[in-house]
């Protein structure tokens, strides 16, 4: 029988995962339409306007966005994967410690 799993061992667990997760950010990345600045702009005034990658996150209650060049929306679209994943490791380790600190009591 295998001995059961410390808090030690989920907190070596964690950190080894968490280490592959690189790049990471939280937030979600969209591609949204919008009119430009021009006055004149024929692209807008057709009603195809601009599209544009855009990173939404939330600071202190607010919602924020950021531009995201062409070039790095794959970048960023991996790095916001990644959060995610570190968001179900943080309950999965967490579902693992408090499993591991029963067992310590028993």
């Amino acid at each position: 029988m295998a001995h059961p799993e410390t808090s030690d061992d989920v907190r070596r667990w964690f950190l080894t995962e968490v280490a592959k997760l690189w790049p990471v950010a939280g937030g979600s990345l969209s591609l949204r339409k919008s009119p430009c600045i021009r006055e004149r702009c024929s692209a807008c005034a057709s009603g195809e306007g601009h599209v544009s990658y855009v990173l939404y996150t939330r600071e202190a209650g607010a919602r924020h966005s950021r531009y995201v060049p062409d070039a790095l929306a794959r970048d960023v679209a991996q790095a916001v994967a990644n959060g995610r994943r570190v968001q179900a490791l943080l309950l999965e380790a967490g579902r693992r410690y408090l499993h591991a600190r029963k067992a310590a009591q028993r």
